[in-house]
């Protein structure tokens, strides 16, 4: 059976009973170089555990047990079971989980399942929860790399440069706790049903330090995401309306000069080590 083959799929999925749901944003590939192209770059090879985030009816699954140790897939829809099942029968490799991603706890799931492996992430990640398990998978700490399909507009997102229309908390973020590099588009005709949008493959690996050095990450995140808060407006308007109850506005231009900065810089101007001195320098004009 040809996973990517329309007619297969067809079939397949009658024999099942199986219905597309929107909800789900359930688009299943149809060009078998896509699943084979994601595969070879999240690098897996027996040394490695895969984490599959929504297996659909397996296509890429079976491209990673081709390669990988161990692969487990978690598939939130029941009614694919019996469907993937039925396509990685041949699979010893491979463990499915149902469930909801969002809910499972990654860390006891990675360490089960993977032990005496490196963990990696490869999926076909629904675009609807692209951002929250992006953050769950990272937030773990379990994992090397996340090799991803997504939405093209949010792979932009998370490798755009300070300055540029697409730079935003996200971005910084991801760049925080990896090396985000986008590998190749994915056009809509490439899905059945086709989606709306052009998808992207990134590949994120992870830094076994952030990027910078940071005394309170929390806060400076809380910096970040105040900077952004009011995006069309200057950092200081940003700082003054975020800390606005503990500094006065003329203190936190003051503050901004310190760090080297112009009051009237937006946050969208900053890199990371910048929004690093940033926060050293608030967090201690706070304790004062």
């Amino acid at each position: 059976m040809n996973l990517c083959d329309l007619k297969d799929i067809r079939a397949l999925l009658g024999r099942h009973g199986f219905h597309f749901s929107k909800a789900m944003g359930q688009n299943f590939l149809i060009d078998a170089a896509v699943p084979q192209a994601i595969a070879e770059h999240c690098g897996a090879d027996e040394s490695c555990g895969v984490l599959e985030i929504g297996p659909g009816i397996g296509c890429l699954t079976e491209q990673l047990a081709r390669r990988a140790g161990r692969v487990v897939s978690v598939e939130v829809d029941r009614r694919l079971l019996p469907v993937l099942e039925e396509t990685l029968s041949g699979y010893e490799n491979v463990s499915i989980v149902n469930g909801d991603i969002m809910k499972l706890d990654i860390p006891a799931l990675v360490d089960t399942q993977f032990a005496g492996l490196t963990p990696l992430v490869c999926a076909n990640l629904p675009y609807n929860i692209t951002t929250p398990v992006l953050s769950a998978l990272i937030d773990s700490g379990r994992f090397a790399q996340l090799t991803v399909m997504i939405q093209k507009e949010v792979a932009q997102r998370i490798c755009a440069a300070p300055g540029t229309a697409d730079y935003g908390a996200f971005s910084l973020y991801m760049q925080f706790y990896t090396q985000p590099e986008l590998l190749f588009d994915v056009p809509p005709d490439c899905f059945t049903p086709q989606p709306k949008v052009t998808s992207a493959v990134l590949r994120c690996t992870v830094r076994r330090q952030p990027a910078v050095d940071v005394a309170d990450v929390p806060f400076f995140f809380q910096v970040i995401r105040s900077a952004f808060a009011l995006r069309r407006k200057t950092l200081l308007n940003a700082l003054s309306a975020a800390f606005g109850n503990h500094l006065r506005k003329d203190e936190l231009s003051v503050l901004l000069t310190a760090c080297g900065f112009s009051p009237t810089v937006r946050g969208e101007a900053l890199g990371l080590a910048e929004f690093a001195r940033l926060a050293a320098h608030l967090q201690a004009a706070l304790n004062q």
